[in-house]
C-alpha cells in the first residue's frame, strides 16, 4: 500500500480544482521534487481501503501536473 496506508477501491469522482499555478503554496518545493509543469491542487471524493482492511467513503486532496501525474494524495476527511 501507499506510504499513507490506504488504496484507492474504484475511481475518482466530483474532482474539482482547488488552486493553480502560483496559488499553491508548495508550488516550488514539487517543482524541486518533481520537476516544471503545470501544476495544479486538486480534490475528489473516492472509496479508500484502509490498512486494516476497512473500507470508507473519503475527501482526497493532491498535486497533478501533465506529463508527471498525481503526486502526494492524502486522505482530507472522511465522509461516511
Amino acid at each position: 500500500m501507499p506510504r499513507d496506508n490506504f488504496q484507492i477501491v474504484g475511481g475518482l469522482e466530483d474532482v474539482q480544482i482547488i488552486a493553480i499555478k502560483h496559488s499553491i503554496r508548495d508550488l516550488k518545493f514539487l517543482e524541486r521534487m518533481y520537476g516544471q509543469g503545470r501544476w495544479r491542487k486538486l480534490k475528489g471524493i473516492a472509496k479508500v481501503q484502509l490498512e486494516n482492511g476497512r473500507i470508507r467513503l473519503a475527501e482526497m486532496h493532491w498535486y497533478e501536473a501533465h506529463g508527471i501525474g498525481k503526486r502526494q494524495m492524502k486522505i482530507k476527511r472522511y465522509l461516511d
